[in-house]
């Protein structure tokens, strides 16, 4: 097998010669999925974000764990090739790419595993790190009455691509991220060891997956907590002229037991205009309701802030006692009077709120431009230093997407995934989202995105990059801190060659 694979990857025969390579290869790594040359398949080569285009050898559809494990056995024996795996190609700067290497296309196993158990008491769901999120909802909420606690906020997106990041959304604040909602992974490793691990079993590669990048293994199965599933949710948005007191109220929320608060707290900044992307318009929920900035102070300056919030509730409680507790949470925030939007909508209309914008968007000819984002971790201690320049000046005009900006608690995070976090138990997500069209505009949006994070290293924030992108060593280890040594014994152990994840650009494969 391994003399095949090198005389594939040598040869210089012509055109002619591709169906036969990957009949030979096919049959020489014995898979019982498929396999399509990196020149016919386009979808290897290009991701959400439309700033990188790499060729990978081979795009392979597995059928399981087993044939990942022969695929990564099989690049094991050479002396270079390297194996990316891919889930709906929502990276944006290429991380799921492999250049010259083999492509694992994760949604072929989306449909292997989907079992509903028992742990200690407690329900939990056994899911394809293949599946996307969308689905595992819908499945969950149908069949059982049951869904995951914590989410992203897209869910068209596969349970390993975000396992392998953190996944973060407005549930967070109260369950930590996705990361923090496993409880068992299958996980095939970068010697090609398929390979279960928890937190008492295999520990290391359990905590290093979470939030390694890929670094470590390809997961190929979740167990993840579920809860009760609500019916419906008020979805509410309030408006803030002052950041001060925006970040008052969104820490307080997050601060609050659970009766005492919301189920969802998330945050954006947007522009004081009419502008339809970015503006006054972009708030309201209600498409009968218009913005009316008569409410706004004096004072209010170029950007303003809203709080968005959603409280659960079942289909059997009286609306009177709903509309009591809404107004309770809502009575002691200082937004500015007259500025709230809200609506009813189903629990699994909510969750899915981002799919009806992208459909909007694909009809629109959008959703296929250039995203350009930049997502971050801020500390507290520097937020407000961070609005002052970032959204006041360098932004202050919009970007053509979301700003998002919300708080997090660190200690509902676990310190021994390999997620690279500031210090503080309160720091920000904020998630630049831009939509570019295609041309001379992209680079610049990409070097403005470059001259924040150079701003924040000047200025000495305490920052992390969120999905970072470094292309330097050294800035990988100022990113990990004193995470680093323990980040690079987990890539010795599990992936001493160097084999998994290349699009990273964090290690170099090696030989031996």
């Amino acid at each position: 097998m391994i003399a095949c694979l090198g005389r594939i990857v040598h040869d210089s025969d012509a055109e002619s010669k591709l169906d036969d390579d990957v009949s030979t290869i096919f049959n020489s790594l014995n898979l019982q999925g498929s396999i399509e040359n990196g020149d016919v398949s386009g979808i290897a080569s290009k991701d959400f974000g439309g700033l990188y285009s790499v060729k990978p050898l081979y795009l392979i559809r597995p059928s399981g764990a087993e044939d990942i494990s022969r695929v990564v056995k099989a690049a094991a024996g050479t002396p270079h090739l390297t194996v990316a795996a891919r889930g709906n190609g929502h990276s944006i700067n290429g991380q799921a790419m492999a250049d010259g290497g083999y492509v694992i296309d994760m949604r072929s196993t989306g449909e292997n595993h989907f079992k509903l158990l028992t742990v200690n008491g407690s329900p939990c769901i056994d899911v394809s790190g293949g599946a996307l999120w969308e689905d595992v909802l819908r499945r969950c909420v149908s069949r059982f009455g049951l869904a995951p606690r914590s989410w992203t906020d897209y869910l068209s997106l596969t349970v390993g691509g975000t396992l392998s990041n953190a996944g973060v959304s407005g549930q967070a604040f109260r369950y930590g991220p996705q990361t923090s909602n496993v409880t068992e992974l299958e996980v095939v490793t970068g010697k090609g060891d398929i390979t279960v691990c928890s937190e008492t079993q295999n520990p290391e590669l359990f905590f290093g997956a979470l939030g390694g990048l890929g670094q470590f293994g390809i997961m190929t199965r979740a167990r993840v907590k579920l809860q009760l599933a609500p019916d419906m949710v008020r979805w509410i948005r309030v408006v803030y002229a002052e950041f001060e007191e925006f970040t008052r109220d969104a820490e307080f929320l997050v601060s609050q037991k659970e009766d005492e608060s919301f189920d969802y707290v998330e945050g954006f900044v947007f522009c004081n205009n009419d502008d339809p992307v970015n503006g006054w318009p972009s708030v309201q929920l209600n498409p009968d309701q218009e913005f009316n900035p008569a409410h706004l102070p004096q004072t209010a300056g170029p950007v303003l802030y809203c709080l968005e919030l959603a409280f659960h509730y079942r289909n059997s409680d009286l609306p009177s006692t709903v509309d009591m507790a809404v107004s309770r949470l809502v009575g002691g925030l200082g937004f500015v009077d007259g500025l709230i939007s809200q609506v009813d909508v189903s629990y699994m209309g909510f969750l899915l709120r981002v799919k009806r914008a992208e459909q909007d968007a694909k009809a629109n000819g959008v959703w296929d431009n250039p995203h350009p984002w930049l997502n971050l971790f801020v500390s507290k201690s520097d937020i407000v230093e961070f609005d002052q320049t970032v959204f006041k000046k360098m932004v202050k005009n919009g970007i053509g997407g979301p700003m998002l900006i919300y708080p997090l608690l660190r200690s509902k995070w676990d310190s021994r995934t390999s997620v690279a976090l500031p210090e503080g138990e309160i720091f920000y997500i904020v998630a630049l989202l831009r939509f570019v069209p295609k041309g001379p505009s992209v680079e610049k949006k990409v070097a403005e995105n470059r001259e924040i994070v150079k701003w924040c290293i000047k200025e000495g924030l305490d920052f992390k990059l969120y999905l970072p992108h470094y292309r330097a060593k050294e800035d990988w280890k100022r990113h990990f801190g004193n995470q680093w040594t323990r980040f690079e014994k987990r890539k010795a152990n599990f992936d001493p060659m160097a084999i998994l994840a290349p699009g990273q650009r964090i290690f170099k494969r090696t030989n031996q």
